[in-house]
């Protein structure tokens, strides 16, 4: 037994490693690029403080506690807990806390909202994070010389294209130099850091708390302004909860608590450190820190690892958008899975060719990564405001928690969130009203486009019948039955399929074998095989099937149909038809909602891809038969 456990352990620890590793590359890039911007934004004219010794020191602490609290205590330790079977993010989150049994259908409806909020803020973010991470490190080369200033922009764009235009091909084969390369980037960060550290040892001081106490009591207003630029600090932290399921709990703790974290301090102390010294090198504090010949290698590491963390942000928005739709908060969008073997390697065509003319506009507009970071973090609060309320709701009833350490625990948390957001509200006027524009327009559309859904499903509901009804009413014993399996597509497993009852009434034939398929996304994130199919035989070679997919699965529904060989179904791949109905919406003269919210659903309906396309059917064996539906 001592054996086994012997041989194990090597293993375990290399996998961790591995998985470690990996999460450097995937889940650290946002926070792990903020000493890019961070420190320099704390002293623009956006705060309006100068880098005096109080001033250094009191922001320093302010960054060191903010990370403490915020990503450290709050998500390292409690939120990260809050896993839908091992998934996170907002959105698995919500759904998490919405199936709760128990629960009103009002505060379900809140939890709904909010994790709609949630996620139309991410998108917000994802815009930002792209522009101010890449402008921030070709802004570099003017550290080096001036001849490269007009050419920051045409450079980030290029770059930003480029990007965007590899995502059709996948990113299995440099995605495994992500880890590597940031961690190239966190030793760089600690090495150019202590340097300085050691040279103004006092700096140090500002790891007491004492140090964040004074400089807010000292500056009210100022201090609690300047919580807006301490924000730019945690960006990203939002990953570590998202990825989760990725990499699993223990390798992001340990690569935080390990190395992240503790290179992230001492390079913001490092160029505190250096404005002591050298209060005129805040034009670049970050690029400044390192020595002539290290600079132009310093450029291109940056570049590399703000490059990374926007393709983690990318693909955050890709699988962002493949839950939305299995969830039914957004239109079915085209999903190709650029990787046969990689877990999550997808790619969203739509989503981003969007989002890369986002990101370019952002760059254009705003010019420089100080002036997007005037309007970053408010979807980045606003995201973390939101987890906080829904783990609040899981800890409750799921966790057992009681009102003691819930109001200990979470009102820590939601006041240092409540106080950050409405701090990186003042930024409203100066660009922050972008990214909340961004998430306006994207709660309105998926709200929207749930509530559409259910007038859909309630005109549809109207139109079915029962099966068994719908056979008394026609004469069995003159219908033709044609060879193979005719799969029917139903939302209601207790009734016929619209398409069937027009197959019946126009053709009087009906396949030999007959599916009434329904299709349920549970709320986690991946079902096990043996939940997948629930068969019933109806008799007269007729059969119901429930298919149970996650939100984070791929819909193969070909292959599922095929595994029913298994239940006794005779199913041919090749003498299998697929029917599916494709209505045409209008709107009603007495709609199911209201008439702006009737006319936009009606406006993203048009935007749906084809549901064979989405569920993974063979082109040649679909038929659609329409009808018109209005609502």
């Amino acid at each position: 037994m001592t054996g086994s456990n012997s041989a194990n352990a090597p293993v375990g620890r290399t996998r961790t490693a591995a998985l470690t590793l990996a999460a450097l590359g995937i889940v650290f890039g946002d926070i792990g690029t903020s000493p890019l911007y961070t420190v320099q934004t704390c002293f623009s004219d956006y705060t309006g403080l100068k880098p005096t010794p109080e001033n250094v020191l009191g922001m320093l602490s302010l960054i060191t506690w903010a990370l403490i609290i915020v990503v450290t205590l709050k998500y390292v330790v409690v939120v990260m807990r809050a896993g839908n079977h091992g998934e996170g993010g907002v959105l698995a989150l919500m759904a998490l806390v919405a199936q709760e049994p128990g629960i009103s259908e009002r505060r379900r409806r809140i939890y709904m909202m909010l994790g709609i909020a949630g996620a139309a803020l991410f998108y917000g973010d994802c815009l930002l994070t792209p522009a101010i991470s890449v402008l921030s490190a070709v802004e570099g080369l003017n550290v080096a010389t001036s001849a490269f200033a007009d050419l920051v922009v045409p450079i980030s764009i290029g770059l930003i294209v480029g990007l965007f235009a590899a995502q059709r091909f996948g990113t299995g084969g440099v995605g495994r130099l992500f880890g590597p390369i940031m961690l190239l980037w966190f030793l760089a960060l600690f090495a150019l850091g202590i340097v300085h550290v050691v040279h103004h040892p006092k700096v140090l001081a500002a790891l007491s708390p004492l140090q964040a106490f004074e400089f807010a009591l000292n500056h009210k207003v100022v201090a609690f302004v300047s919580m807006g630029a301490v924000t730019l600090a945690f960006t990203g932290a939002e990953a570590l909860y998202a990825d989760m399921g990725h990499f699993g709990r223990l390798p992001i703790r340990i690569a935080w608590l390990g190395l992240v974290f503790p290179a992230l301090l001492v390079n913001y102390y490092g160029q505190g450190a250096l404005l002591l010294d050298d209060p005129s090198a805040l034009a670049n504090p970050f690029f400044r820190l390192a020595p002539g010949w290290a600079l132009y290698p310093l450029v291109v590491l940056a570049t590399a690892a703000t490059v990374i963390a926007s393709q983690a942000t990318i693909s955050g928005a890709f699988s962002m958008a493949q839950q939305a739709a299995l969830l039914g908060l957004s239109p079915r969008v085209k999903i190709q899975h650029t990787s046969a073997e990689e877990y999550g390697q997808i790619y969203v065509p739509s989503v981003n060719w969007l989002q890369m003319m986002g990101v370019v506009a952002l760059i254009l507009g705003f010019g420089t990564s100080t002036s997007i970071a005037s309007a970053y973090g408010i979807a980045v609060t606003g995201t973390m405001l939101v987890t906080s309320i829904l783990v609040l709701g899981l800890a409750r009833r799921t966790w057992k928690w009681g009102w003691p350490a819930s109001i200990l625990v979470f009102g820590c948390f939601l006041t240092v969130d409540v106080t950050l957001f409405s701090s990186n509200m003042l930024k409203f006027l100066h660009g922050g009203w972008v990214p909340l524009a961004i998430a306006a327009v994207i709660f309105i559309c998926m709200w929207t486009w749930l509530q559409g859904r259910l007038a859909v499903s309630a005109r549809e509901k109207e139109r079915t019948v029962p099966i068994d009804d719908l056979l008394k009413g026609f004469n069995t014993s003159g219908w033709h039955r044609a060879t193979g399996t005719a799969v029917y597509f139903t939302a209601f497993s207790d009734n016929a399929s619209n398409c069937m009852r027009r197959n019946l009434t126009h053709n009087e034939a009906l396949h030999e074998n007959v599916v009434l398929l329904t299709i349920h996304t549970a709320g986690e994130p991946f079902v096990a095989p043996g939940m997948r199919r629930e068969v019933a035989d109806l008799g007269n070679g007729i059969h119901r099937v429930l298919l149970r997919y996650g939100f984070m699965e791929r819909p193969d529904v070909a292959r599922d149909i095929a595994g029913l060989a298994d239940s006794g179904i005779p199913v041919d791949p090749m003498h299998t038809s697929y029917f599916i109905g494709r209505n045409t919406l209008v709107g009603s003269e007495h709609p199911l909602m209201p008439r702006w919210q009737q006319k936009l659903f009606l406006m993203l309906a048009r935007f749906a891809t084809s549901p064979g396309d989405f569920f993974g059917l063979p082109v040649n064996r679909v038929v659609e038969l329409g009808g018109r539906l209005e609502i």
